[in-house]
This record gives structure tokens, sequence and C-alpha cells, in this order.
């Protein structure tokens, strides 16, 4: 059986948080492609191929913060739950906010998971070494079909 790769698209404005989450990735060797976005709105550019950005190699998974400008991720999420080409994205979120209404309003709209990360050290490790079982173990659809990580 092949392993097929997953790439991560990390959407995250704060550079501190995007060290800390590929060092997390770093020191536990997953070795993932990550593409990262600074807002919602370049998310959806790497993920359609729009203005002159590169598309992003499926499957891919999508690690969003919540709280960022030009478009945050409550409104991205319901950008791509109604786009016929993007609904299907697995979405994990990240991001400060413990607020009970942020937790709801993301798991309104279909993610996957609910990360916060000020939950630093071991709990953050253990959950991006989540992430990795979950991509290795789950089958994601690639390009509109399923593509199953062991061939």
């Amino acid at each position: 059986m092949k392993y097929k790769e997953v790439t991560l698209l990390l959407v995250e404005d704060d550079e501190i948080d995007v060290m800390a989450t590929k060092k997390a990735l770093k020191d536990l060797r997953i070795g993932n492609p990550i593409h990262l976005a600074k807002n919602g709105l370049e998310a959806l550019e790497a993920m359609r191929g729009e203005n002159g950005v590169e598309k992003i190699p499926t499957p891919y998974i999508v690690l969003l913060d919540l709280n960022m400008p030009k478009m945050g991720g409550l409104e991205f999420l319901d950008i791509i739950r109604n786009d016929q080409d993007l609904k299907s994205t697995i979405v994990f979120v990240m991001t400060t906010s413990e607020a009970e209404s942020d937790i709801w309003a993301a798991y309104d709209k279909n993610i996957a998971g609910y990360i916060v990360k000020s939950n630093t050290g071991d709990s953050f490790n253990a959950a991006m070494e989540m992430l990795e079982h979950y991509w290795k173990i789950v089958e994601i659809p690639a390009d509109g079909q399923k593509t199953a990580f062991y061939n």
C-alpha cells in the first residue's frame, strides 16, 4: 500500500503562530507540504488557482485561524461551504478563541475539529499528531474523486 501525501493549507496571519505550527510539525517529523495564506481571500485564491496564484495540489487539509484581516475564518467557511467545488473541504480550526459562540459557529459550518492554540506544548503537539493520523487513515476526495491514502 502506498501512502498518499496530503498538503496542508495553513490560513494564519500571525507569524509567531505560523512558526509554532511549523515547529510542531517538524518536531513530530511531519514533512507534508505546507502552503501559507494570511487570510481567507488568499486561501480561496490558492484553493481555486485564481489571480495568478498556483492552485494547491489535492488532497489537502485546511488549518484555519478565525481572527484574520480582510476575510476571517467564519466568513471563509461560509464561502467554501456554498461553493460546489470546495464545499467538502476538510477544515480544522486552529485559533486562540475559546468562546462557545465561535466553537458552535465553526462546527455549524461542518469543520472536522476545533483546536485552541493556547494549549501549547504537549497538548498542541498531540493535536498535530492527531492530524497526521487523521490524514493517514481517512480517505479524502481529490479533484472531486475519492483518493485512498493507501493504493
